[in-house]
């Protein structure tokens, strides 16, 4: 399936389509188990690098990672105690949560990112009950189908709809996209842009948008630690916009005889 916004923003990375099906594609890049592994290092390589990716209830990657693909409620099966350890794990770390023999166990692991991470915590949230408060509002849900599978949309066969259509946009190409997704629309609030993972920007916030009968895009790649998983490959200038498969639709029909054929966007181009 080739994009017509893809042509008209001079997009350096195809769009990536989101699948949900009960067959894995045979050449699918995979996570060998659960526990470790970032969904966006796979995503990238489906952008940059034109591959296919499949995750599984038994090959999510990290656990964040689980919950951001619609695998459920995975952060209870956080290692070392599920929400009650991860909500000191992204706030302020559990060496001084008074759980001593938690932070035993953990310095035993030896020194690396991750006991690093628990000990002293992520800071992304100021405390640890505003990270139980963030999982109460983070959506979950279980995928109706075995797989998840990441591929170029551009590479997708004859009857495959996915879910969500993925750009990868520089900021000038960002600010097109936002304007696109309001060019037919009532309302000022058409794209959002919620807190958390990179995965559940791509994931579980656009998958529950796709349920609605007016749905929203959303934005991502504000999450540092999945920006700098991928500006290797993407590079540090680029923002996701997630975009559920019926407004794709419709911002497709939208590209003739709207700003992007104009003088001014084709300025922003070099045309």
């Amino acid at each position: 399936m080739e994009s017509k916004i893809c042509k008209a923003l001079k997009l350096a990375f195809q769009p990536v389509a989101i699948l949900w099906s009960d067959e894995r594609p045979a050449d699918a890049l995979q996570f060998k188990g659960v526990g470790s592994g970032c969904v966006m290092s796979l995503f990238a390589q489906a952008t940059a690098k034109g591959k296919t990716a499949a995750f599984d209830r038994a090959t999510f990657g990290c656990f964040g990672g689980g919950a951001g693909l619609g695998f459920g409620r995975q952060y209870q099966n956080f290692p070392f105690g599920g929400v009650e350890c991860f909500r000191y794990f992204l706030s302020t770390g559990l060496e001084n949560s008074g759980k001593e023999e938690l932070v035993e166990r953990v310095k035993g692991m030896g020194r690396n990112e991750f006991t690093k991470h628990l000990l002293h915590g992520e800071g992304y949230r100021k405390t640890p009950e505003l990270v139980e408060k963030f999982l109460e509002d983070l959506p979950s849900m279980e995928v109706p189908t075995r797989y998840v599978v990441f591929k170029p949309l551009k590479d997708l066969a004859e009857g495959e709809v996915p879910v969500v259509v993925i750009f990868t946009a520089d900021p000038d190409q960002l600010s097109a996209l936002v304007i696109l997704v309001n060019y037919d629309r009532t309302g000022n609030e058409n794209v959002i842009a919620p807190a958390g993972a990179g995965c559940h920007q791509i994931g579980v916030y656009a998958f529950k948008e796709a349920e609605s009968k007016n749905p929203k895009a959303v934005m991502g790649l504000t999450d540092i630690s999945a920006r700098r998983t991928v500006r290797g490959i993407l590079g540090k200038d680029i923002i996701t916009l997630a975009v559920p498969y019926s407004l794709f639709v419709d911002m497709e029909s939208n590209v003739e005889g709207s700003f992007l054929e104009r003088d001014l966007w084709k300025s922003m181009t070099g045309e």
